[in-house]
């Protein structure tokens, strides 16, 4: 029977031609704008009755309400994701009552610091690619009005806003929070997931016990190991420092894209459950405003996201992640933008892992609101960008408290840690489509050593475990390759290294990777070479012995061969074989771009 309510008159207009086409009414009064196309008439009434027995309670309800999705990145494998299943709960019920209909799904995700150093670690980037595609699959094919998403780990967070980009429907992200610190009553002080990875470097080389003062109380350094292993992650909630989790958490915020508060909120605050709460009100205004992700999802939001991860010592999986971001959402931003932004933002925030103090420590002095609203007003940041709140950055911070001044964690402004940004693009004849590092400054700014090379991570992992790499063999610039995101496949991050030469004591080595690091990572660290080994980048190319420079003023990493001899190594150079050929690495690794394009599957 053909139905008798007025037909959808015609494409969303902002919708874009490179995404699929839904028709809807236009806006003005109608939530359901695209539900509709389900619920009116009897044009179909399969849907309907699956509707029905789903759960909606009635004619009036099916007509009118409108639907909403609510996306939890959720397993309860992982103290970063188990809350975001009751977050979800929490929200259902707050939707209800404002008269729509929730739907609640869940998008996968893997364990970063669970699977670190092993195979596992090569699912992880991939995640974000599936968690982006699962939920515009959702919003999409069930014609929900709105999406609020949960995310609590790594690659969620990207994950939620590219679907969010594709979909371009009302929507807001709920961050699931950061994890409580960790305390060792062994080593009478605080500790999280990234003293496990530097002990176990200070273990390997027999340092752990005397290192810690653990010897002196008569304890072993494997009563050490278990004493961390035990108490780092004391429940639910992300990695507690500055690390990828909490990096992109607070360059959403800083884009707009969740309420005030929602990237330093603990997990298990009250606030967390009440900004869930929360949550309903502000997508419905959303709706209303009909406020869509890419009105929001700007080269001015993307350049705030810039520069308070510079100014918050943020990891270098926040380039990788901006860049995917953008890219889906068809915004232009480079590794020049990225160079840009920290050549003219000061590094001010004493957080872990370069620093001492954790999230959970500048919640207690106003937490990211706090920060944003002395940045907005110091020039540094946009304030004027709009949000999901319907206000403008600025106004969405205007009522939180100002930064105490006698706070210890985020540094004045006449005294930064650091006058430009951490984060360095470098380019050089090892690296010519760039590369990116993470010097805070600590470490020096140039370093030259002899290459030690590493054909897998895992390679340099079993060098580190039996100790062969000494204090006492000089300057030493270690190279992993053929890890990046097609020779991996994964890109996977190499945290337990990094962190192993950190806890050995290893001031000689620095380490260079076409894979990546964890936002845990630290010291003279360089990741996400372009082009890969497995692309026949020159990085597939260098050799033990070979001198390589390192330099964060130039903004150059270059490998001392000359042009002949250069041509010479790639006439004699073949590339591996895929080891993995079937499965979602190898889909994966067929499809991903370049990670200074971001390593996406679907690049412009």
């Amino acid at each position: 029977m053909a139905s008798q309510d007025p037909p959808p008159t015609g494409p969303d207009p902002k919708s874009s031609s490179d995404y699929v086409q839904f028709k809807c009414l236009p806006p003005g009064g109608h939530l359901n704008r695209w539900s509709t196309t389900l619920t009116r008439g009897h044009d179909y009434p399969g849907a309907q009755a699956m509707l029905y027995g789903a759960g909606v309670p009635d004619k009036e309800t099916m007509k009118k309400a409108a639907q909403v999705g609510v996306a939890t990145v959720w397993w309860e494998g992982n103290p970063c994701k188990r809350a975001v299943l009751e977050f979800g709960q929490i929200v259902k019920g707050a939707i209800e009552k404002q008269g729509m209909l929730a739907w609640q799904y869940n998008a996968v995700g893997v364990s970063d610091a669970i699977t670190m150093g092993g195979e596992g670690m090569r699912f992880s980037l991939q995640t974000r690619e599936l968690i982006a595609d699962s939920i515009e699959s959702v919003t999409c094919a069930q014609h929900h009005d709105a999406n609020i998403a949960i995310p609590g780990c790594d690659k969620n967070m990207p994950g939620v806003i590219m679907a969010a980009a594709r979909h371009n429907r009302p929507f807001l992200m709920i961050y699931g929070g950061t994890i409580r610190k960790g305390h060792s009553s062994l080593l009478e002080r605080e500790i999280n997931i990234a003293t496990c990875y530097e002990a176990a470097g200070a273990y390997t080389y027999g340092r752990l016990a005397a290192k810690t003062g653990a010897g002196e109380k008569g304890r072993t350094s494997d009563d050490v190991m278990a004493d961390i292993e035990r108490h780092a992650c004391p429940g639910a909630g992300a990695c507690g420092g500055m690390y990828t989790a909490n990096t992109m958490a607070t360059a959403i915020e800083a884009m707009g894209l969740t309420l005030p508060g929602s990237s330093s909120y603990p997990a298990l605050s009250p606030e967390k459950r009440r900004e869930c709460e929360r949550a309903a009100a502000a997508i419905r205004t959303a709706m209303e405003k009909d406020i869509r992700p890419r009105d929001l999802l700007t080269a001015a939001s993307f350049d705030n996201a810039l520069r308070l991860t510079m100014v918050l010592g943020g990891s270098t999986n926040g380039v990788l992640h901006f860049l995917a971001m953008a890219n889906t959402a068809g915004v232009p931003l480079s590794l020049d933008d990225v160079s840009r932004a920290s050549d003219s933002t000061p590094y001010l925030a004493d957080l872990a892992p370069s620093g001492k103090y954790y999230m959970e420590d500048l919640y207690r002095v106003g937490g990211t609101p706090s920060v944003l609203k002395m940045l907005i007003h110091r020039g540094i940041l946009n304030g004027d960008i709009p949000t999901v709140t319907g206000r403008t950055l600025a106004q969405n911070c205007e009522d939180w408290p100002s930064l105490d001044p006698n706070q210890q964690i985020i540094r004045p402004l006449d005294s930064p840690i650091k006058a430009s940004g951490h984060i360095r693009v470098l380019r050089g004849n090892l690296a010519p489509g760039g590369a990116v590092a993470k010097i805070t400054g600590k470490e020096g700014d140039r370093f030259t050593g002899r290459a030690r090379v590493f054909e897998k991570e895992h390679a340099l992992d079993e060098a580190l475990s039996r100790g062969d790499i000494k204090a006492s063999d000089g300057n030493l610039v270690l190279i992993v390759r053929y890890e990046g995101p097609r020779g991996g496949p994964g890109m996977p991050e190499q945290l337990r290294a990094s962190a192993a030469i950190m806890g050995a004591g290893l001031s000689n080595v620095a380490l260079v990777t076409d894979g990546r690091y964890s936002g845990a990572s630290h010291g003279f660290i360089v990741g996400h070479v372009v082009p890969e080994a497995a692309a026949g980048g020159p990085i597939a190319l260098v050799k033990d012995g070979d001198e390589v420079t390192i330099d964060a003023v130039k903004n150059s990493i270059d490998f001392a061969v000359s042009e002949d001899e250069m041509a010479r190594r790639r006439a004699e150079w073949r590339e591996p074989e895929p080891k993995i050929k079937r499965g979602v690495l190898a889909k994966y690794a067929r499809l991903v771009g370049d990670a200074s394009h971001g390593a996406v599957t679907d690049q412009w």
